[in-house]
């Protein structure tokens, strides 16, 4: 995917990302920490992280063949370097997002998981969604940093 309506794609998937990315993994947190919230968000979690890891590479796939359209500087490397790593980022949400679908399944069934491995699910989606939100930060300020940095350093540009 290269284009959409005359506008690079990766433009407007990156804002995809950008909400979905935190939103998904604030929803994951919440479900891990509290069993009620998890009763009516679980189904939710679980499709908007299976949503996010497809969008990431598109994302990413645009992103590469808009760099080869701009050229390249030592900021738009690093905005792409940041962005090849969301798709690990995504994938451990999507698996936060199965896990708390097994702890649902299972609890609804009355076979609730042994303590020690709730705990360690709900440490799981909890780093997973903490990691998510801050990558798709880093990311997101290294791509304004590549994008607006010369026009923020020269304003009269």
């Amino acid at each position: 995917m290269s284009r959409f309506n005359g506008l690079p794609a990766h433009v407007l998937l990156v804002h995809f990302i950008v909400v979905l990315g935190p939103l998904t993994a604030a929803l994951a947190i919440l479900c891990a920490l509290w069993p009620a919230a998890r009763q009516r968000l679980v189904w939710l979690v679980l499709a908007l992280s299976l949503i996010v890891a497809g969008l990431t590479p598109l994302t990413t796939e645009a992103g590469e063949w808009l760099e080869d359209r701009v050229g390249h500087s030592p900021l738009l490397e690093a905005h792409t370097e940041l962005g090849d790593t969301m798709l690990y980022f995504s994938l451990a949400l999507l698996v936060a997002g199965v896990l708390l679908a097994v702890v649902h399944l299972r609890a609804g069934r009355g076979q609730p998981l042994p303590t020690l491995l709730s705990v360690a699910v709900a440490a799981f989606v909890v780093v997973a969604g903490v990691a998510m939100i801050v990558q798709v930060y880093r990311v997101g300020d290294s791509g304004a940093k590549a994008t607006w940095g010369q026009v923020a350093a020269n304003p009269t540009r």
